[in-house]
């Protein structure tokens, strides 16, 4: 299945672009997507850390997302 992924704050300058579109096996974890993207974009594991969104929602790594899904990644945060 081809999954849209949109990128915010550092993972938008790592991938390069706002939207990116990949193909991943269907009714794949979100493990399996972050392991899928840290291996295209290594740089994604030099973060301290991200969440993947999923429709609005921080996803755990063993929820299952589909092509209807609304994907994110979340950059680490920081404020004062």
């Amino acid at each position: 299945m081809i999954l849209k992924i949109l990128a915010f704050g550092i993972t938008k300058d790592i991938f390069g672009i706002s939207e990116k579109e990949i193909e991943i096996h269907e009714e794949a974890s979100v493990k399996a997507l972050k392991e899928l993207l840290e291996k295209d974009f290594p740089e994604l594991k030099r973060l301290k850390s991200y969440f993947i969104a999923v429709d609005d929602e921080y996803a755990e790594d063993d929820q299952i997302i589909t092509v209807s899904n609304e994907i994110a990644i979340i950059p680490p945060v920081s404020g004062g």
